[in-house]
This record gives C-alpha cells, structure tokens and sequence, in this order.
C-alpha cells in the first residue's frame, strides 16, 4: 500500500507534443486488457495504492469515498450512481505523465490498458474486471481544475479536446453490476 497526497501541484507545466503520443492510445487491446493499478480515495486529496480493492454494487470501491463524497451532479448531493467506478487508460497516462508514481493522481480508482473510446465501450457496455462486472455509463468524465493543477494545462486541453473526447482519454464512468475482488494484473475484457 501506498499513501498519496493528491494535494501536490505540478510545479512546472512541460510542453509535450500529446498528438505525437495518440497513436499508441489507439493501439489500446480490445481483448487481453489488463489492470495495471488499484486507487482508493479514501478522503479528499488522498490516494492509496493497493494491490487488490473489493467492488461492490452498493458502495461502488470498498474504501474509497465515493459515497461519503457524494456529487455536485445530483439534486440532493447524494453520490453519484453512475460514478461507482472510473477507469484510465494507462496509455494516456504514460503520455501525460511519465512518472508512474503520479498515476494515482488522478482520481481513477482502475487503472487500465484496455480501449475506453465511445466506438468500442459505448454506454451500457459490460466488462468483466477480475471477479467483478462493469457497465459503462454515460456520464461522461471530463478533466477539472484539479487535473489542471497536478498534469498541467496541455494535458487537460488535449484529453478534453475532440479525439480526447471521442477516445475518452480522461476515462470513463461505471457502476458496478456485479461484486466481487479485483487484483493488479487481472484481465479486463468486453462482456
């Protein structure tokens, strides 16, 4: 387990060439898609790194906030039931930043290399994640200002630009259908 403290800005906004980088989140495996790494955000501006994390179809990620947190997004502030789960491509990640320790910065409880664009997941898709099953919903997920601050304002234009949108670069939302435990290194693959 590893403790993040997601309250960490980028000091310094790199300038990177992301379209240059596209191709290789293109190439995302359809079949044989794997977690790469398991995020709990437990409260507000903090990660834990964990090897395996518990889903459940009412409490979304067993120990992370998403329920306590609740959402702007709804009339009575309650959490979100479309926002269980989200899950990055880590491709896009590697592209934004390419200190893995980092990754968990930005809020996605999976971390995945497994395509997430609209063509192949669009909403109401299933997908099987270790024990667990997904289905993509179509509340989108989009950057934010704190996604600004911690990868930089390149990072956050080109995710949330028309191909960023179209291959869901920043992920995608998920409820979880049915429970059950996800490891590091389980496969990912469409129902």
């Amino acid at each position: 387990m590893i403790e993040i403290d997601a309250a960490v800005e980028r000091t310094l906004d790199q300038q990177r060439d992301f379209t240059a980088l596209e191709a290789d989140v293109r190439n995302s495996p359809r079949t044989g898609g794997t977690v790469d790494a398991l995020v709990l955000r437990p409260d507000r501006d903090r990660r834990v790194v964990v090897a395996v994390a518990e889903l459940d179809p009412d409490d979304g990620v067993i120990g992370d906030n998403w329920r306590a947190r609740g959402s702007s997004s709804t009339p009575d502030g309650s959490a979100h039931p479309e926002a269980q789960v989200t899950l990055m491509s880590t491709r896009v990640l590697a592209a934004i930043e390419p200190d893995n320790s980092r990754w968990a910065l930005a809020g996605d409880q999976l971390l995945v290399d497994f395509d997430l664009s609209l063509e192949f997941l669009p909403a109401g898709s299933r997908i099987f994640v270790g024990e667990a099953e997904l289905e993509i919903s179509e509340k989108p997920h989009t950057g934010c200002a704190k996604f600004s601050a911690r990868f930089g304002s390149d990072a956050l234009r080109w995710i949330n630009g028309p191909v960023g949108r179209e291959l869901r670069f920043r992920g995608v939302n998920a409820r979880v259908v049915r429970g059950g435990q996800v490891s590091v290194g389980d496969a990912i693959r469409k129902a």
